[in-house]
């Protein structure tokens, strides 16, 4: 099956000195498309120096709601900076984490509404990263709220994105159908990772029928967020497999056939740009 990760942090210390070897077991596993997000200043200055090595990746800048009171103004200066890279697809990892609240609420709003603006200027999609409290939909319905008054879902975001490409992905998607619903309806995609398989994410399966092929990717979210399966001390890329293949099994989908339309969807997403290819 073709292959690919929409996130996947080989920017990580966990993968330090052994991106080269990661990356062979990904392509040998059937990848053709990875995306390396950032999550603060350091992680997306180390994205960048990993698309200079490795010219088949993809990436992103932005800063994370764990880490949305920590940039500074210089910081933030240096992101906007970075987010004019062409191998640079994407605005984020940001987002809201109502759950572990490791920066407080206001300076994650702040931190979204100034991420989803860079997203918005650039033209480039924001990864958003969602998780409410147990068993309530706070950030969900915070992040649907803070889409609509950045104007996604109007003609700010057609102007910025067209009309066939989605301005933004929730990734390693968590939460209802009826609240995937509504980020369709503001035109995102939605990608799925290996949290699908935790107790609690049962709602994820439903979803991933409902999912236009068209905005529907995978994910592995490595080194975290293992499926049944892969090592648990360091997911990778090519664990990604299996959950494909789920995704697959989900929506009665023959191997191939996901396989090409998950090409298809990274590709309409990022538009993204590698010199191998262009030469």
């Amino acid at each position: 099956m073709r292959l690919i990760d929409s996130h996947c942090h080989l920017n990580a210390e966990r993968f330090a000195g052994d991106e080269a070897a990661v990356l062979a077991r990904a392509r040998e596993a059937g990848l053709e498309r990875v995306l390396v997000p950032g999550w603060n200043v350091a992680s997306s200055r180390r994205a960048l120096e990993l698309l200079d090595a490795f010219d088949w990746l993809d990436g992103s800048v932005g800063v994370h709601p764990h880490d949305a009171a920590k940039v500074d103004q210089r910081g933030w200066d240096e992101i906007a900076r970075a987010a004019a890279n062409p191998r640079v697809v994407a605005i984020g990892e940001t987002g809201l984490d109502y759950d572990r609240v490791f920066s407080p609420i206001e300076a994650q709003l702040d931190n979204l509404r100034r991420n989803l603006a860079l997203a918005l200027d650039t033209g480039k999609p924001a990864i958003l990263h969602v998780r409410s409290r147990d068993g309530f939909a706070d950030a969900q319905d915070a992040i649907v709220t803070e889409l609509g008054r950045a104007g996604f879902g109007a003609q700010r975001m057609v102007a910025a994105f067209g009309t066939d490409r989605p301005p933004a992905i929730i990734h390693s998607f968590s939460g209802s159908a009826e609240y995937a619903r509504r980020v369709l309806d503001l035109g995102l995609a939605i990608s799925i990772s290996g949290l699908a398989f935790r107790n609690g994410e049962e709602a994820t399966a439903g979803v991933a029928r409902l999912v236009p092929p068209d905005r529907l990717l995978v994910e592995t979210d490595s080194p975290f967020l293992a499926p049944p399966g892969a090592p648990k001390h360091r997911n990778e890329p090519e664990w990604v497999r299996i959950t494909a293949e789920w995704v697959g099994e989900c929506r009665s989908t023959a191997p191939d056939r996901l396989g090409d339309d998950l090409i298809a969807a990274y590709d309409r997403t990022f538009r993204s740009i590698h010199p191998s290819e262009a030469a």
